[in-house]
């Protein structure tokens, strides 16, 4: 069997075996599900057992489930609820958190080549990863949770315009001219989205819906092939599209299909949490550089540095840009939520690998930060949560807080 069958085989294994730790572990102690695939990609990675070794259709696999990622948490967004004072105030926190995350970066990393990679990553929220704990907790509905998404999807989105303006290896005037052009082909599709859809469109994904031609289904993936490909022919990252066509997908479903619209989310994270988006993180898990993390000396001592600047440069100004009507335990759980990183983290430190400004060993312990905050900051999060208890506001007062 290629080595590309063996691989794919053991990471399935994990994908199945994952849950189920989840699941036993959970009862006492509860772990997010991410946390097993990686450990056991580790665990099955050339640095330990030796078992699996990616390749391209691997490596490729893995990409498309970081896209499906970012695509879910992109649909995951209601505009009703991201909007007004909270933010407003979500922007802002991330744009403090770039500027100390560049200053810290440059000074940790000697300079501007190597800080803005680091810098950036700091900036990061793992809206994708955090999105599922929210909702198995219960908590993605209500106050709190809107204010987490929308907190969480600009530490999503912001990162991903960050790398495209300062991460490209171009003009920041190219840049800015070709994020302007997406931006204005993400408007018109927008526009498009919101525009009432013919009869036939809502009839032909409810006589389809349960039948081979899975018409709903179909036509979401294409509407992200699109995106991926704008983004893609103006040489943008990928996950901006993943993204966008996220935040589309929702305005053509919820005007086209609102009932069957939950149906059909079920389908697309069918293929993404039950075969791509693990895969993802089982390779995350494979690629780790365990011996450059492990050989001591600085690189060992940056992985829980990288982890206090996660909740210093990111966790910092949400904590003083919160909404008010957050008391200080709410406060508390969106900083450790808003500082959960990973995904975004993946990405950048691959990319400042592959241009030689980043060391295996700093992108070792930037993801194995983020490997850490993925375990922890969601779990303290909820113990946070749990003595604190979900509040009751009353909707004119949620309404009142989200003026424009």
């Amino acid at each position: 069997m290629s080595h590309s069958g063996t691989t794919l085989i053991l990471i399935m294994t994990i994908a199945v075996l994952a849950p189920l730790l989840a699941y036993g572990v959970g009862r006492r102690f509860p772990v997010p599900l991410v946390i097993f695939e990686i450990l056991l990609g580790i665990l099955i990675g050339p640095d330990l057992l030796g078992w699996a070794h990616p390749d391209e259709l691997i490596d490729g696999l893995s990409e498309l489930g970081l896209t499906m990622l970012i695509f879910l948490a992109g649909y995951e967004i209601e505009f009703g609820k991201v909007r007004g004072d909270t933010l407003k105030r979500a922007v802002w926190a991330w744009v403090a958190a770039l500027a100390l995350g560049l200053g810290t970066g440059i000074l940790l990393g000697g300079g501007y080549a190597k800080g803005v990679f680091i810098g950036v990553a700091l900036t990061s929220t793992a809206l994708g990863t955090v999105l599922p704990v929210l909702r198995d907790a219960g908590e993605l509905q209500g106050r709190f949770g809107s204010v987490v998404m929308a907190f969480g999807a600009v530490g999503e989105f912001g990162p991903i315009i960050a790398m495209a303006l300062l991460l490209s290896g171009r003009a920041a005037a190219e840049s800015t001219v070709l994020l302007a052009v997406f931006a204005a082909l993400t408007a018109a599709a927008v526009f498009w989205a919101l525009r009432p859809r013919p009869p036939w469109f809502s009839r032909v994904i409810a006589k389809t819906l349960h039948s081979s031609g899975q018409f709903a289904v179909r036509f979401v993936f294409l509407l992200l092939a699109l995106m991926l490909g704008a983004s893609t022919a103006l040489g943008l990252d990928i996950l901006l599209g993943a993204f966008a066509a996220g935040l589309i997908t929702r305005l053509v479903l919820t005007g086209a299909a609102p009932e069957a619209g939950p149906e059909i989310l079920e389908k697309i994270e069918a293929v993404g949490f039950g075969f791509l988006v693990p895969v993802f993180f089982v390779v995350t898990g494979i690629e780790f550089d365990l011996d450059s993390l492990l050989s001591g000396g600085r690189t060992l001592l940056l992985l829980p540095v990288f982890l206090l600047l996660f909740l210093a440069v990111r966790g910092g100004p949400i904590w003083f840009l919160a909404p008010r009507d957050l008391d200080r335990k709410d406060r508390g759980g969106l900083v450790l939520y808003g500082s959960t990183a990973l995904p975004l983290v993946v990405a950048i430190t691959t990319i400042g690998v592959e241009d030689h400004e980043l060391t295996a060993g700093e992108a070792a312990a930037l993801v194995g930060a983020g490997m850490v905050s993925v375990l922890v900051f969601p779990l303290l999060a909820l113990k946070l949560r749990a003595r604190a208890g979900e509040k009751a506001v009353p909707s004119e007062a949620v309404r009142g807080s989200e003026t424009w």
